[in-house]
């Protein structure tokens, strides 16, 4: 993939491709790194009650963003708000690496999430405008491929620099970073995919509704968070509040018939949600699984999952090949099949008998599944966006991957506390130490149900004639 000429490091590809590749690398760092340093920084600056807001903050903002990166690429290009994104993204790692109150630190991951949610979909944009489509797999598995590393040293390298220099240079150190790949990049998109969508047509003016409706989804995802994690019968209130504002406003951003699973893009977008949400969801739980259940130490635990970034690679790779782009959507339907194995199987483990390895095999094949699913959901949704499209189309594969991500997690999560799991807070991560086996067992198995519910709709994605 790499070393063919007309390939993505060919001469006319080799900087934009290094560059974005490059910022992606570095937002899965941040992404995985953070994590490490959270429980230091909340406790060093008093704010272990609003733990969980420092990554709802980042969420919540993250989707009204990436609807608002879809309206501005597909009518001024992708450089406005790309560049808009790495700054905001900056200046939220900077404010909450100073930060001297939790109150603030939060502040700075909601705005870390507004340029985490443009440079996500202005990147789509630009693979769109800036790559052949025979291209395009390949990016989408390097973009696949440059979160491997980050999923792999990026807790140690994150523990190591939080416990020698200090939680606070995980955070201001990666601004720094961000310059060289931003310099790369820049010159290539502005040569290949700056302006609007090429199009006789005009770009319409921007929809109001769809800001409007996705600052719905940011409150109601917000909402819907904060009464997951908090099981009292007050909570409901919140819930309620957050689904009544969450279903309308997602309804209205994704296309038409995403909820029948239309053929075609729907198709596309619901798999994307399906996949994600469920394996995210159960994820989630699976070394707290380990560590109460069969007694393993947290790095141990983490261990068991190390794998999974191989395999995940390995997928995408896989849907890489020019040889099976026939045989996309069988591919996508295989890859549905082995989540879903995989996460029926994953909990086998609270059978004393079952060896814990199984984990460890269980969740490679389920990584491999994921790494031929998502990065093939977006070849397909580039396949199927027209020009002038593939900012909203872009915008609405991510909202469906969030929203599916933060209401399977609540569910999981309010099921887990409710069969005697303790309340889960933020990346699935308990409050207490010992769990009920039952209540891991009604995480997993509705997880699965969805997954296996997400091999029917990986049939319905090709468009009807």
């Amino acid at each position: 993939m790499l070393q063919r000429q007309s390939g993505i490091l060919s001469a006319s590809h080799r900087a934009l491709s290094v560059g974005i590749v490059s910022v992606v690398l570095l937002i899965g760092f941040e992404a995985t790194a953070v994590g490490t340093a959270m429980p230091v920084a909340a406790r060093e600056l008093h704010g272990v009650s609003l733990y969980a807001f420092a990554f709802s903050g980042y969420f919540t903002t993250s989707l009204f963003a990436m609807v608002l990166a879809g309206e501005w690429a597909d009518r001024r290009g992708p450089l406005g708000p790309l560049t808009a994104g790495i700054n905001g993204f900056a200046a939220g790692l900077l404010l909450s690496g100073t930060a001297n109150s939790m109150w603030l630190f939060v502040f700075g991951r909601a705005v870390q999430g507004l340029g985490g949610g443009l440079v996500i979909v202005a990147l789509y944009v630009v693979v769109s405008r800036a790559y052949p489509e025979r291209l395009r797999p390949s990016i989408m598995a390097a973009f696949a491929a440059s979160w491997v590393v980050p999923a792999v040293v990026g807790p140690l390298v994150s523990g190591t620099i939080t416990e020698h220099l200090g939680w606070r240079w995980v955070f201001v150190g990666i601004p720094v970073l961000v310059a060289l790949p931003l310099a790369l990049a820049l010159p290539a998109i502005r040569r290949t995919a700056s302006g609007p969508a090429g199009t006789a047509v005009p770009a319409p003016p921007v929809d109001r509704r769809r800001i409007q409706l996705a600052l719905c989804v940011s409150m109601g995802a917000g909402l819907l968070q904060y009464a997951a994690q908090d099981l009292r019968w007050l909570s409901l209130a919140p819930g309620i509040a957050g689904a009544a504002l969450l279903v309308p406003a997602v309804r209205g951003l994704l296309p038409r018939g995403t909820y029948r699973a239309s053929r075609g893009l729907p198709a596309v977008v619901l798999l994307r949600g399906t996949a994600a949400g469920s394996f995210i969801a159960a994820e989630s739980f699976v070394p707290l699984m380990l560590v109460t259940q069969r007694g393993l130490s947290p790095a141990l635990a983490g261990l068991s999952l190390a794998v999974g970034g191989a395999t995940w690679t390995l997928g995408s790779y896989v849907q890489s090949r020019a040889r099976v782009e026939p045989y996309r959507e069988r591919l996508v339907f295989l890859g549905m099949v082995l989540v879903a194995v995989a996460i029926a199987t994953t909990p086998s483990v609270l059978i004393p008998a079952v060896p814990v390895w199984v984990v460890g095999v269980a969740w490679g094949i389920g990584c491999f599944g994921m790494g031929t699913v998502m990065a093939s959901s977006s070849v397909l949704l580039l396949k199927l966006s027209a020009p002038g499209e593939a900012g909203a189309n872009s915008a609405a594969l991510q909202i469906s991957d969030g929203v599916s991500n933060v209401t399977l997690l609540a569910v999981g999560g309010a099921a887990f506390g409710a069969l005697g799991g303790g309340a889960v807070g933020a990346h699935g991560a308990a409050t207490t130490t010992g769990s009920h086996p039952a209540a891991f067992a009604a995480v997993f198995l509705p997880m699965a149900a969805v997954a296996l519910a997400g091999t029917w709709v990986a049939t319905r994605l090709q468009a009807a004639p």
